[in-house]
């Protein structure tokens, strides 16, 4: 659940690496004591505060980078790399506790723990029950962004997805739940739904919907909208809010029906074999000064209370960052459904690809 700015060559070698190791150091550089290897999404964080935390700490971070928490819990699960401190979604944050593999984080050691925002540690409880296991990095929704020179109609509900006027100017998000959201909760369904015929129905009207769509996409979609390539697009609010930045003609809504709103967590994977360190390094970003660089960088919602009262009015009555509080109302946070929905899912998504 992020937005990519630069990077991209970094991404496709999958790993950035601080304080001048190698890459095939990896494994090395995971046994020292002095060493921090933190896997995240691409372009989630801005370096400097990786570099601040390495000169104020002495502590050497290798950083990796992934697209989708898919691809993160695959190569989590190779073991190739005994990652200590990984930021990832929501559900899949619930599915690592509920296989045991995630360790409890000490809150305790925490001198910045107190600047979270308790509004957002009890959505968190939507997938991590007690606060044990998940520290809240980001937050934000997924809606619909749409250029108001292509589109003159309100934009108010999903359903404007499947107006056959906007064939071939809409872009879908290119990740299964994401995609999957629209039509459940478009027809009052739950995100987090496990009845099977509701999740068939909802591919039914996805397929329905493929002949309209431009492409499945997700970083991609950001630029695509800004350039004027499509009239409408599921994205993401941090990305949203960066394209309205560059396009004036942009506008951003989460639709009445409601949404996903989604926390992307750091958490201590089991692999962990620098504990202390990796607190350390939750706490150093709970840090306002350091939380603020981050934010200016990632545009999504802060969970950090400090940060949040010390923001400006323009940015704290912005709809698009911080949505009012009906419309939260209306948004569930996604959670893993088991293996077996989950393997269901993965049929159904596949089935829609290849139709």
């Amino acid at each position: 659940m992020k937005k990519v700015k630069v990077y991209m060559c970094l991404m496709a070698a999958g790993v950035v690496i601080l304080g001048g190791c190698g890459s095939s150091d990896n494994e090395n550089a995971a046994d020292s004591g002095n060493t921090l290897v933190v896997f995240n999404y691409g372009d989630y964080i801005d370096f400097t505060t990786i570099e601040m935390f390495e000169k104020e700490t002495g502590i050497h971070v290798e950083y990796e980078q992934y697209v989708t928490p898919e691809d993160m819990y695959t190569k989590y699960q190779s073991g190739n790399i005994p990652y200590d401190l990984i930021c990832t979604s929501d559900y899949m944050v619930e599915k690592m506790i509920r296989n045991g593999e995630a360790k409890k984080i000490d809150k305790t050691s925490m001198e910045y723990y107190e600047n979270l925002d308790p509004t957002y540690l009890e959505f968190c409880r939507a997938f991590d029950a007690e606060n044990e296991y998940a520290v809240p990095y980001f937050w934000g929704t997924v809606g619909i962004l749409y250029n108001t020179e292509m589109v003159e109609e309100e934009v108010d509900s999903w359903d404007i997805l499947w107006d056959e006027k906007y064939e071939n100017q809409i872009i879908m998000e290119n990740s299964m739940r994401d995609a999957f959201e629209v039509p459940l909760k478009w027809k009052g369904k739950s995100l987090n739904t496990t009845d099977e015929e509701e999740l068939r129905e909802a591919q039914a009207l996805l397929m329905e919907q493929k002949k309209m769509v431009m492409a499945y996409m997700v970083d991609e979609s950001r630029d695509a909208m800004i350039a004027g390539d499509a009239a409408l697009a599921v994205i993401y609010s941090g990305d949203a809010t960066a394209a309205m930045e560059a396009n004036e003609n942009l506008d951003y809504v989460v639709p009445e029906e409601g949404s996903n709103i989604w926390f992307d967590c750091w958490m201590i994977p089991d692999s962990c074999k620098h504990p202390e360190n990796a607190q350390k390094f939750i706490d150093f970003m709970n840090r306002e000064d350091i939380a603020r660089i981050n934010f200016d960088y990632v545009y999504y919602g802060t969970p950090n209370k400090v940060l949040y009262e010390s923001l400006d009015e323009e940015t704290k009555e912005d709809y698009t960052i911080f949505p009012a509080e009906r419309t939260l109302e209306k948004c569930e946070v996604y959670k893993y459904l088991g293996s077996e929905i989950e393997s269901f899912y993965n049929q159904l998504w596949k089935e829609l690809k290849a139709y």
